[in-house]
């Protein structure tokens, strides 16, 4: 069923294949480069000069960590929640307090796509996100945060290698990614199998992935680039617990399942990417693109769902001894397609004493999606223990809820450097959407930075969002089920500082986002006053000889204001916790030839449960160790990792989001153990 992601940066050091645009400042810091990041817009202006808040995650950090989906990258930027992050289920973020849209605020490779399934990461590059605001880089984007995925592309050098894996229960991963040049032509293939068998009951699937990069340099100054990647993957989804009754219970057993009828089905994702993206070089200053992208998405969304207590009149939780109404949902061969069509001009050029950096462009992009009848039916009563055994009804009700969007946007954006130091960014983006209805609006963006003595960046912006929020397509919301709402306006103002020297870097930034809450009771869904978050985000990193220390941590004033109902004004959202502090420490043993040990430590306070602040999860911390050996031999260089989870075993909720009108509880996953093998040949 459909779902639903706080700001910080921690400083990351990586290799990134420069293509096109750049921005924003740190979030990790492993390896020792100044980065740039594509999806900010500003071309191949390094993190640490930028003047926005930004993170870079890239597959070694994600090998290193075990990351396994989107959702784990909660464990590494304080800036990122949970947001109904289900085993089985597709990931859904919270970012600076604001739950960021599937729909709109995911790029891949610079273009739209939707995020309404599981987005294997295999052919990954790195996972980029831009923090706050977004309308200069979308059209149309929740705040919060756009996130990006950067694919794969062709090595300079061949690569040959292989991975094997395995995670506490039986999940068993094999993946290979290989690369070879043939002069002017470069390709790179990767591809993984997975058997998933986690650590929750009833929960057993597969995953398989398969994706192709090329490149062609026609000419001098002349690129081709073109890839395609499908992806394939079973698995039965997992339910959260509620409030028991008037009760915050203690964490279950965070193995049990709620989706265990003898009648559960799997989640079926399978999904198809495609892209074409052409570079010519004008001259030495200029040079325009064209990129093309292609997404299809076909979804089986079947689950035996936990929803409400009819015999308490509260639809909202579980009944007070532990039962609940269950619902037979099947939603099946849901289709949607994304096609992208952006064509972009870049260059420089002298005006008087200023220099600019200049970008524009039109991107076209059509949106589509295609329901049948679905199935939500009560089916019986179910337990918190897992227990009771129900018929199944798959009766299906008349399909509904078809969406269509297309949108077309115009761009320009200008970096205007006033001599050595000082630096306007100024930015405009013009949309036309059309959704059964037609809106047209302008998000303007403006930033100023200065470079001060000793290389520090301070930086002030100002920026807004548009973002269209849609009724959830449920039967309960009866003829609005899957009908969008009028687009709305956020607003955010960022001020910031961050700086650079050798091995060490550091950054601060204070926001302020106002943004048009939807409410929803699970019957009826609108527009109703706004959320107001302001916060402070800090990070270090730091080496030094063997030791890498790295950290962020976010404080965050979240409320809620002008709702019709007053009982919820100056109250605080669910499912946001008002501080967030992660840390790494990593040490190279001198001992052990290729031996490091690491470290890292999560912790978050209280999160809300009820949007009247009546009842609330406590806050936990949890501690991640792990371990890594590189072997070098006359055949190849050998990676081995291992890695405990949760290594003390901690019971606790890791979040509480309002869906359907409904609180669901989801626990801290069990102490879990993780290995692996990867080969370099």
């Amino acid at each position: 069923m459909a779902s639903r992601i706080p700001f910080l940066a921690l400083a990351v050091a990586c290799t990134a294949q420069a293509q096109t645009t750049t921005t924003l400042s740190p979030v990790t810091i492993t390896g020792r480069g100044d980065p740039v990041i594509d999806v900010g817009g500003w071309g191949d202006v390094p993190l640490s000069k930028s003047p926005f808040s930004a993170s870079i995650t890239t597959s070694e950090q994600m090998r290193e960590r075990g990351v396994q989906r989107l959702a784990d990258i909660v464990r590494i930027d304080p800036a990122v929640s949970d947001a109904y992050n289900a085993e089985g289920y597709w990931d859904s973020l919270t970012v600076r307090g604001f739950v960021i849209d599937n729909r709109s605020n995911y790029r891949r490779d610079g273009l739209p796509i939707n995020a309404e399934t599981r987005i294997p990461l295999d052919n990954k590059d790195r996972v980029e996100l831009l923090k706050g605001t977004s309308g200069l880089q979308a059209g149309v984007s929740a705040p919060g945060g756009l996130v990006n995925f950067v694919v794969k592309r062709p090595t300079t050098e061949p690569l040959r290698e292989a991975r094997l894996g395995w995670q506490q229960k039986g999940s068993l991963l094999a993946a290979v990614d290989l690369s070879q040049r043939f002069g002017d032509f470069g390709l790179r293939l990767n591809a993984a199998a997975e058997r998933l068998d986690p650590h929750v009951r009833d929960a057993r699937g597969e995953r398989t992935l398969l994706a192709l990069a090329g490149e062609w340099r026609l000419a001098p100054g002349t690129l081709l680039e073109a890839e395609v990647e499908t992806s394939h993957r079973r698995q039965p989804s997992v339910p959260g617990f509620s409030l028991i009754g008037a009760m915050v219970p203690a964490p279950p057993d965070p193995r049990i399942n709620l989706n265990n009828q003898p009648w559960s089905l799997p989640v079926v994702f399978d999904g198809t990417n495609a892209s074409l993206r052409f570079s010519q070089r004008l001259d030495a200053r200029w040079r325009w693109t064209a990129h093309a992208a292609t997404q299809r998405l076909k979804t089986d969304d079947r689950i035996a769902f936990p929803f409400g207590c009819s015999a308490e009149n509260a639809f909202d939780r579980y009944c007070s001894d532990g039962t609940f109404d269950l619902y037979d949902f099947r939603s099946e061969n849901e289709r949607r397609r994304t096609n992208a069509l952006e064509v972009a001009v870049h260059g420089n050029l002298n005006t008087g004493g200023a220099a600019h950096a200049l970008s524009a462009g039109v991107l076209r992009s059509d949106l589509q999606a295609r329901f049948q009848g679905q199935a939500f039916n009560w089916v019986g009563i179910g337990n918190v223990a897992g227990t009771l055994v129900t018929p199944e009804d798959p009766t299906l009700a008349p399909p509904a809820g078809d969406r269509d969007e297309r949108s077309t946007e115009l761009f320009v954006r200008d970096a205007v450097r006033f001599g050595r130091a000082t630096t306007a960014w100024l930015g405009l983006r013009h949309t036309r959407l059309a959704r059964g209805f037609s809106q047209s609006f302008t998000t303007p963006s403006v930033a100023f930075s200065h470079e001060l003595a000793g290389g520090p960046l301070v930086y002030a912006s100002w920026g807004q969002g548009v973002e269209t929020a849609v009724t959830p397509n449920l039967p309960s919301y009866g003829s609005a089920a899957g009908q969008p709402l009028a687009a709305q306006k956020s607003r955010q103002i960022e001020l910031g500082a961050k700086g650079r020297q050798g091995d060490a870097s550091w950054g601060i930034a204070w926001f302020d986002i106002t943004q048009p809450k939807p409410t929803d009771t699970g019957t009826a869904f609108f527009i109703d006053g706004e959320a107001h978050h302001r916060g402070v985000e800090a990070t270090a990193a730091w080496q030094l000889d063997r030791w890498t220390i790295q950290g962020g941590m976010q404080l965050v004033h979240a409320r809620r204001e002008g709702s019709q109902d007053p009982e919820v004004n100056g109250k605080r959202p669910t499912n946001v916790p008002a501080s967030a502090l992660k840390l790494q420490v990593r040490h190279d043993l001198a001992t052990v030839q290729g031996l490091s040990l690491q470290a890292d430590a999560l912790a978050e306070s209280d999160r809300i449960v009820l949007a009247d602040n009546s009842a609330r999860i406590p806050g936990f911390g949890r501690l991640d160790l792990s371990a890594r050996w590189q072997q070098s031999t006359p055949s190849g260089t050998f990676i081995w990792r291992a890695g405990l989870d949760n290594a003390f075993d901690r019971r606790a909720w890791k979040e509480a989001p309002l869906q359907f009108g409904h609180v669901y509880l989801f626990p801290l996953p069990p102490r879990t153990l993780r290995l692996s093998v990867e080969a370099s040949l």
